[in-house]
């Protein structure tokens, strides 16, 4: 009975901190969604995948998905922050459920991709940031890694869905500690998959250019 009840208490705090952050992002930054060629009613397990511009940026994807999806979607993230304290462990997986990554060549622990298919065969979806780390200009994007490709490589079937964060870097620069009140909007695209014989360079690239295209101001086709 005792355990019952801490798990009781402990998914209404993280309930509590979820409807805390969403609605903290929402007053602070006045987030829109666009759906350009994505569906806000698919039900289907997919991966985001996003320009990279703040630590803030999931929580901006994860606020903006209807919530029938948002609880579903888990991000992935660097375990090494995630992990730092106490506070931003409970953040990072008690309310998020992140995937948390061990990135340093030292870490032992499941391979990258094995830990993203396990939750993808689970049912959940995934946030990723293929740029691999911050960019701090926010009209273009770095080289993507290989991840996304073996990600898609390893799960054909799963669609990969873009997302550009626009105006989060003005919000939360880096190495600011009091964010900004601004506007943003989260561009979500039309899903894309790993087609038959694509190299991983053609791949990248198209995901690439599929991200850029929803970039604020660039005409589409």
């Amino acid at each position: 009975m005792h355990n019952n009840n801490q798990n009781i208490v402990y998914r209404l705090v993280t309930a509590f901190g979820a409807w805390g952050i969403v609605t903290f992002a929402r007053l602070l930054t006045a987030v829109q969604p666009f759906w350009q060629g994505a569906d806000p009613t698919r039900q289907k397990t997919c991966v985001y995948f996003a320009n990279h511009v703040s630590h803030g940026d999931f929580v901006l994807i994860w606020a903006t998905l209807p919530k029938r999806l948002r609880y579903r979607t888990r991000p992935v993230a660097g375990a090494d922050y995630w992990r730092k304290n106490r506070l931003r462990r409970f953040i990072g997986e008690g309310i998020f459920n992140s995937v948390l990554i061990a990135r340093t060549p030292q870490a032992h622990g499941s391979h990258p991709i094995a830990q993203m298919t396990e939750a993808l065969d689970e049912g959940a979806s995934l946030i990723v940031f293929p740029e691999g780390t911050r960019n701090l200009n926010d009209t273009d994007l770095l080289a993507f890694k290989s991840g996304l490709f073996r990600l898609a490589q390893a799960r054909p079937e799963i669609e990969l869905v873009p997302v550009w964060i626009d105006n989060l870097n003005r919000v939360l620069p880096k190495g600011a500690f009091v964010p900004v009140p601004l506007m943003c909007r989260v561009v979500f695209g039309a899903p894309l998959v790993l087609q038959d014989n694509e190299t991983k360079p053609d791949f990248l690239d198209r995901a690439r250019k599929a991200l850029l295209a929803l970039r604020p101001g660039v005409e589409k086709p």
